[in-house]
């Protein structure tokens, strides 16, 4: 009797370990892995954590496109899941990604990123995306005022009724462009506004159909370097209040100086703003996979192997950043002492 009741137990004990292996699959399923975090837990374990990684990235010519292969391989090497970079449109198709699930984390710009989550600008008709949260910032993309070096155009005040290029129709540069004027008190109703790509607007300075372009983007900036040698050009500063202003309303925005000689007929420092390339993540990957995968990115960027690597720092991780960081995200910076 003592046998038949041993075999009894020892056969619902072993039914009751193959329920749990067959619920423990991914889903929503509340048995099996989900909400693990050991030790060992380098694939996340969670009901919300993908197998793979999927990075969202910009145009294979670009920047981010090479940086996020680099991040993909880390954090293979270094969180134990997993990762694949994606060539993407860039910023703000990235948001919609991650919105949709077709990434899980993406590269942006913090006032791209502030945009999505209010709703407004190009995400007007998009409303509110609150399923992303920060992962840390990356490296400034400056706002560069270009005109020609015979200009005499001297201040941003000078642009009233000139011919300016603000970007493309709807780009980031459009709104940088907006709101530095708004500063100075002009709106683009008191310019001869023009909506081109950076690439047009240089050929157009150079052409001299043109008097000055706005253009975002890191410094140096090969279309500038370019007409430096060919037209030679000056960069407009941005008054030190009107920058204090700017940040005050616009917190996306950091202070940022132009090192001297970055263009070759730009003999002094440039003071302007950038707004952050950065990194944001799906909100709803868990705290444990997230911290993993920023602590492989940020303890590593020397392996990264591309030039902007070097401007991406720790220390800098949080910086420009306006909208809530990942708890994940938050955990690494706050034991690097960055708040």
């Amino acid at each position: 009797m003592k046998k038949r009741s041993l075999l009894l137990s020892l056969a619902l004990l072993l039914t009751a370990s193959l329920v749990t292996a067959c619920g423990g699959g991914g889903g929503n399923s509340a048995g099996g892995n989900s909400g693990g975090t050991g030790s060992n837990g380098g694939s996340a374990a969670e009901s919300n954590d993908p197998s793979q990684l999927i990075i969202a990235t910009g145009g294979t010519g670009g920047t981010y496109y090479p940086l996020g292969g680099g991040m993909a391989d880390l954090i293979g090497k270094n969180a134990g899941v997993t990762a694949t970079a994606q060539a993407t449109g860039a910023s703000a198709e990235n948001i919609r990604l991650i919105r949709d699930k077709k990434a899980d984390i993406a590269f942006t710009q913090s006032d791209i990123a502030d945009y999505a989550s209010k709703g407004e600008n190009m995400f007007a008709q998009d409303g509110k995306i609150d399923s992303f949260q920060a992962m840390g910032s990356l490296y400034n993309e400056t706002i560069q005022i270009v005109v020609s070096s015979d200009s005499n155009i001297s201040s941003v005040a000078d642009l009233k009724g000139k011919r300016v290029s603000v970007g493309a129709p709807g780009s980031g540069t459009e709104m940088n462009a907006q709101q530095i004027l708004e500063m100075y008190d002009l709106k683009f109703e008191d310019l001869q506004l023009q909506r081109l790509s950076f690439a047009d607007s240089a050929k157009a300075i150079q052409d001299g159909k043109l008097d000055a372009a706005f253009q975002t983007a890191g410094t140096p900036t090969a279309a500038i370097t370019e007409l430096a040698a060919t037209k030679g050009v000056k960069i407009i500063p941005v008054d030190a209040d009107k920058i204090d202003a700017l940040i005050a309303k616009y917190p996306f925005y950091v202070k940022t100086t132009i090192p001297a000689n970055t263009y070759t007929t730009v003999p002094e420092e440039i003071n302007t703003v950038s707004v952050k390339a950065m990194l944001v993540i799906r909100a709803d990957l868990s705290e444990d996979l997230v911290y993993k995968a920023t602590k492989a990115i940020f303890e590593n960027t020397d392996k990264l192997g591309h030039a902007k690597a070097k401007e991406i720092t720790i220390e800098e991780g949080l910086a420009g950043v306006s909208l809530p960081v990942h708890p994940g995200a938050k955990k690494f910076f706050e034991e690097k002492g960055v708040k």
